[in-house]
């Protein structure tokens, strides 16, 4: 077992639930309070995903699917209802452990990167394991070994202005991955891609979940969401469809037909 594939073997403590869903949240609800007036984010939302699931989330701004998401990486609580991670309600946690719930069990990848511009490739990546106990050496060796996953490896000591834009995002799938989180939360991860990179960073997508690694997808792109195998459509705080992928493309075929571009 490699490094991070260890990582992602988290024993489950004394006593825990067996869960049946990586996650499951049952009437979800969310207010914000603005000024004299209240908005309703999200409206009783119930779903679970299953280990293994590549879950495609699709609706207009305002529909309720950023405030979900945002409760799925553990970054805001619920109003009401409950959000079971693992079999564990972190609808309660305080921030202390939501903090400790992101860094070792979800791993997050932006439409924008977030990569620091004056740290190198390999430091990037690094950055998630300085909040763990693990040696420097292993914390080196796990950097590594996800760079070389996403075909960086010899980029390790590059800046992110001396790579692409398909480059600085593998790097930021790659620090996803270092911890080895149970979740990988993808927030628009091709929106600031052309369209092949877009297939390209999918195809990556696609292979880790094909090795196991649950992956929930916010995207716009109707095209996109097609790689995963399932869609749900937010509107007006609820979940209005929820569907299966009929006709799966594999990105890695898509990308055979398409033109080559200079990095």
């Amino acid at each position: 077992m490699n490094s991070i594939a260890a990582a992602n073997h988290h024993e489950a403590p004394a006593g825990a639930p067996a869960p049946d869903a990586v996650i499951r949240v049952e009437d979800l609800h969310k207010y914000y309070d603005l000024g004299e007036s209240r908005v309703h984010a999200l409206r009783g939302v119930g779903v679970s995903i299953e280990p293994g699931e590549f879950a495609a989330i699709m609706g207009a701004s305002g529909s309720g699917k950023s405030t979900f998401m945002n409760i799925l990486g553990c970054l805001d609580r619920p109003s009401s209802g409950r959000y079971l991670l693992e079999g564990f309600d972190v609808s309660r946690y305080d921030k202390r452990a939501l903090a400790g719930i992101r860094n070792l069990k979800i791993g997050f990848v932006f439409q924008g990167f977030n990569l620091l511009a004056r740290t190198t490739a390999l430091e990037n990546v690094e950055l998630p394991t300085l909040y763990t106990k693990l040696p420097n050496a292993e914390r080196q060796e796990r950097s590594i070994e996800a760079l070389r996953m996403m075909g960086l490896e010899d980029r390790a000591h590059h800046y992110p202005s001396q790579m692409s834009g398909g480059q600085q995002q593998r790097v930021a799938i790659a620090r996803a991955l270092v911890n080895g989180p149970s979740i990988l939360l993808a927030d628009e991860p091709t929106g600031n891609l052309d369209s092949r990179t877009s297939v390209e960073i999918m195809a990556i997508l696609q292979n880790l979940n094909d090795r196991g690694l649950t992956i929930v997808l916010v995207t716009h792109e109707h095209e996109i969401a097609q790689f995963a195998k399932r869609v749900l459509i937010f509107r007006d705080g609820r979940i209005r469809k929820d569907d299966p992928v009929l006709h799966r493309p594999a990105a890695a075929d898509v990308l055979a037909t398409l033109p080559t571009l200079e990095d």
